[in-house]
Protein backbone atom coordinates (compact mmCIF):
# COMPACT_ATOMS: atom_id res chain seq x y z
CA UNK A 1 0.00 0.00 0.00
CA UNK A 2 1.25 3.89 -0.85
CA UNK A 3 -0.88 6.61 0.12
CA UNK A 4 0.77 10.05 -0.42
CA UNK A 5 4.19 8.26 -0.70
CA UNK A 6 6.19 10.59 -2.62
CA UNK A 7 7.76 12.50 -0.47
CA UNK A 8 9.45 15.13 -3.07
CA UNK A 9 5.74 16.49 -3.53
CA UNK A 10 3.80 19.11 -0.98
CA UNK A 11 0.46 17.12 0.26
CA UNK A 12 -2.24 18.65 1.94
CA UNK A 13 -4.71 16.38 3.97
CA UNK A 14 -7.78 18.19 5.28
CA UNK A 15 -9.48 15.69 8.01
CA UNK A 16 -13.10 16.29 6.88
CA UNK A 17 -12.46 14.92 3.09
CA UNK A 18 -10.61 11.63 3.86
CA UNK A 19 -12.69 8.90 4.86
CA UNK A 20 -12.56 6.59 8.23
CA UNK A 21 -11.11 2.98 6.92
CA UNK A 22 -11.44 0.10 9.47
CA UNK A 23 -8.22 -1.30 11.07
CA UNK A 24 -7.99 -5.25 11.86
CA UNK A 25 -9.36 -4.42 15.41
CA UNK A 26 -12.88 -4.21 16.33
CA UNK A 27 -13.62 -0.43 16.97
CA UNK A 28 -10.31 1.22 15.77
CA UNK A 29 -10.83 2.88 12.46
CA UNK A 30 -8.20 5.00 10.78
CA UNK A 31 -7.59 8.10 8.42
CA UNK A 32 -4.63 7.40 6.77
CA UNK A 33 -2.08 10.13 5.99
CA UNK A 34 0.66 8.77 4.52
CA UNK A 35 1.82 5.15 4.14
CA UNK A 36 4.34 2.54 2.70
CA UNK A 37 3.66 -0.83 3.42
CA UNK A 38 0.96 -3.04 4.66
CA UNK A 39 0.07 -3.28 8.21
CA UNK A 40 3.12 -2.84 9.32
CA UNK A 41 4.00 0.29 7.67
CA UNK A 42 5.84 3.62 7.70
CA UNK A 43 2.83 5.85 7.87
CA UNK A 44 1.32 8.79 9.61
CA UNK A 45 -1.96 8.52 10.90
CA UNK A 46 -5.16 9.85 12.97
CA UNK A 47 -6.57 6.58 14.76
CA UNK A 48 -10.00 6.50 16.37
CA UNK A 49 -10.46 4.11 18.90
CA UNK A 50 -14.47 3.21 20.51
CA UNK A 51 -14.77 3.11 23.86
CA UNK A 52 -13.73 -0.17 25.23
CA UNK A 53 -11.72 -0.99 22.17
CA UNK A 54 -8.09 -2.04 21.99
CA UNK A 55 -4.91 -3.76 20.33
CA UNK A 56 -3.14 -6.74 21.20
CA UNK A 57 0.42 -6.40 22.28
CA UNK A 58 2.67 -5.70 19.96
CA UNK A 59 6.30 -4.83 19.45
CA UNK A 60 7.21 -1.53 17.82
CA UNK A 61 10.48 -2.40 15.82
CA UNK A 62 10.38 1.03 14.02
CA UNK A 63 9.31 3.00 16.96
CA UNK A 64 6.65 5.02 17.07
CA UNK A 65 5.29 8.60 17.96
CA UNK A 66 1.94 9.72 18.98
CA UNK A 67 -0.02 12.71 20.36
CA UNK A 68 -3.62 12.34 21.79
CA UNK A 69 -6.26 14.36 20.33
CA UNK A 70 -9.20 13.21 21.84
CA UNK A 71 -10.14 11.51 24.96
CA UNK A 72 -7.38 9.09 27.03
CA UNK A 73 -5.60 6.67 25.30
CA UNK A 74 -3.86 3.87 27.80
CA UNK A 75 -1.28 1.14 27.77
CA UNK A 76 0.21 -0.93 30.17
CA UNK A 77 2.38 2.42 31.42
CA UNK A 78 -0.95 4.91 32.35
CA UNK A 79 -3.22 6.59 31.20
CA UNK A 80 -2.55 9.53 28.57
CA UNK A 81 -5.37 12.07 28.02
CA UNK A 82 -5.53 14.82 25.66
CA UNK A 83 -2.85 17.46 24.78
CA UNK A 84 -0.24 13.75 25.83
CA UNK A 85 2.79 13.63 23.28
CA UNK A 86 4.76 9.63 23.42
CA UNK A 87 7.55 8.58 21.77
CA UNK A 88 8.17 4.96 22.13
CA UNK A 89 11.74 3.96 20.78
CA UNK A 90 12.42 1.06 18.43
CA UNK A 91 12.30 -2.24 20.55
CA UNK A 92 9.18 -1.09 22.50
CA UNK A 93 5.93 -3.08 23.40
CA UNK A 94 2.72 -2.04 24.52
CA UNK A 95 -0.97 -2.90 24.60
CA UNK A 96 -3.22 0.07 23.80
CA UNK A 97 -6.53 0.38 24.87
CA UNK A 98 -8.85 3.65 25.14
CA UNK A 99 -11.73 1.97 27.68
CA UNK A 100 -13.27 5.41 27.27
CA UNK A 101 -12.40 6.23 23.79
CA UNK A 102 -9.70 8.19 22.15
CA UNK A 103 -8.03 9.71 18.98
CA UNK A 104 -4.06 10.20 18.79
CA UNK A 105 -1.99 11.57 15.94
CA UNK A 106 0.38 8.74 15.55
CA UNK A 107 3.84 8.07 13.51
CA UNK A 108 5.42 4.28 13.50
CA UNK A 109 8.77 3.03 12.00
CA UNK A 110 10.25 6.34 11.46
CA UNK A 111 12.86 6.11 14.34
CA UNK A 112 16.76 6.03 14.00
CA UNK A 113 17.29 2.14 14.44
CA UNK A 114 19.53 2.90 17.37
CA UNK A 115 16.95 5.58 19.42
CA UNK A 116 16.09 4.40 22.66
CA UNK A 117 14.64 7.36 24.43
CA UNK A 118 11.21 7.12 25.42
CA UNK A 119 9.57 10.62 25.95
CA UNK A 120 6.43 11.88 27.20
CA UNK A 121 5.23 15.49 26.88
CA UNK A 122 2.39 16.86 28.91
CA UNK A 123 1.28 19.91 26.52
CA UNK A 124 -1.82 20.91 27.99
CA UNK A 125 -1.18 23.55 30.12
CA UNK A 126 1.72 25.60 27.97
CA UNK A 127 1.01 28.59 26.45
CA UNK A 128 4.53 29.32 25.61
CA UNK A 129 4.93 30.71 21.57
CA UNK A 130 7.09 27.52 20.95
CA UNK A 131 7.10 24.37 23.05
CA UNK A 132 9.85 22.03 22.08
CA UNK A 133 8.68 18.46 22.55
CA UNK A 134 12.07 16.68 21.32
CA UNK A 135 15.11 16.94 19.13
CA UNK A 136 17.85 14.85 17.94
CA UNK A 137 20.36 15.51 14.80
CA UNK A 138 17.64 13.85 12.45
CA UNK A 139 14.83 15.73 13.35
CA UNK A 140 12.90 18.37 15.43
CA UNK A 141 9.34 18.21 16.91
CA UNK A 142 7.83 21.01 18.63
CA UNK A 143 4.51 22.92 19.45
CA UNK A 144 3.55 26.34 18.09
CA UNK A 145 0.86 29.01 19.43
CA UNK A 146 0.75 31.64 16.84
CA UNK A 147 -1.16 34.72 17.35
CA UNK A 148 -4.37 35.82 14.88
CA UNK A 149 -3.42 37.25 12.29
CA UNK A 150 0.32 36.47 12.47
CA UNK A 151 2.61 35.69 9.39
CA UNK A 152 4.92 32.57 9.31
CA UNK A 153 7.88 31.79 6.56
CA UNK A 154 10.15 29.53 6.48
CA UNK A 155 11.85 26.89 4.25
CA UNK A 156 11.43 23.29 5.29
CA UNK A 157 15.04 22.50 4.76
CA UNK A 158 14.71 18.57 5.62
CA UNK A 159 10.98 19.01 4.95
CA UNK A 160 8.54 19.88 7.39
CA UNK A 161 5.21 18.02 8.84
CA UNK A 162 2.10 20.74 10.40
CA UNK A 163 -0.79 19.56 12.45
CA UNK A 164 -3.81 21.99 13.37
CA UNK A 165 -4.59 21.68 16.88
CA UNK A 166 -7.04 24.09 17.31
CA UNK A 167 -7.80 27.54 15.41
CA UNK A 168 -6.32 27.57 11.69
CA UNK A 169 -4.06 29.34 8.87
CA UNK A 170 -3.88 29.96 5.58
CA UNK A 171 -0.75 28.97 3.48
CA UNK A 172 -1.93 30.53 -0.08
CA UNK A 173 -5.33 30.11 -0.88
CA UNK A 174 -5.70 26.89 0.92
CA UNK A 175 -7.19 27.25 4.92
CA UNK A 176 -5.94 25.01 7.54
CA UNK A 177 -8.53 23.97 10.45
CA UNK A 178 -8.56 21.67 13.25
CA UNK A 179 -6.88 17.88 12.63
CA UNK A 180 -5.64 19.32 8.89
CA UNK A 181 -2.39 18.23 8.19
CA UNK A 182 0.34 19.54 5.06
CA UNK A 183 3.32 17.81 4.30
CA UNK A 184 5.89 20.02 2.68
CA UNK A 185 9.32 18.70 1.17
CA UNK A 186 12.99 18.97 1.09
CA UNK A 187 13.31 22.84 0.39
CA UNK A 188 9.42 23.30 0.73
CA UNK A 189 8.17 26.97 1.47
CA UNK A 190 5.94 27.68 3.89
CA UNK A 191 3.91 30.95 4.20
CA UNK A 192 1.26 31.21 6.38
CA UNK A 193 -0.86 33.29 8.24
CA UNK A 194 -2.90 33.07 11.46
CA UNK A 195 -6.64 32.79 11.31
CA UNK A 196 -8.89 35.27 13.49
CA UNK A 197 -8.56 32.78 16.75
CA UNK A 198 -5.05 32.29 16.22
CA UNK A 199 -3.56 28.56 15.19
CA UNK A 200 -2.19 25.88 17.82
CA UNK A 201 0.17 23.41 15.60
CA UNK A 202 2.51 20.51 15.77
CA UNK A 203 5.19 21.17 13.99
CA UNK A 204 7.60 17.75 13.34
CA UNK A 205 10.53 19.33 10.84
CA UNK A 206 14.13 17.86 9.49
CA UNK A 207 13.57 14.14 9.31
CA UNK A 208 11.97 13.98 5.22
CA UNK A 209 16.00 14.59 4.20
CA UNK A 210 16.44 11.15 2.62
CA UNK A 211 12.74 10.16 2.23
CA UNK A 212 12.30 13.81 -0.42
CA UNK A 213 15.35 11.75 -2.35
CA UNK A 214 13.20 8.68 -3.68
Amino acid sequence: MRINADFSQRVAVHFDDIPWVQSPAAGVERKMLDRIGEEVARATTIVRFAPGSSFSAHTHDGGEEYLVLDGVFQDETGDFPVGSYVRNPPTSRHAPAAADGAMILVKLHQFDPEDRQTVHVDTTEAQDPHLPLYSDPHEDVCLVNWAPGLEVSFTAEGGAELFVLEGSYQDGDETFGRWDWLRLPPGGQLDAKAGPDGARVWIKSGHLTEMGKN
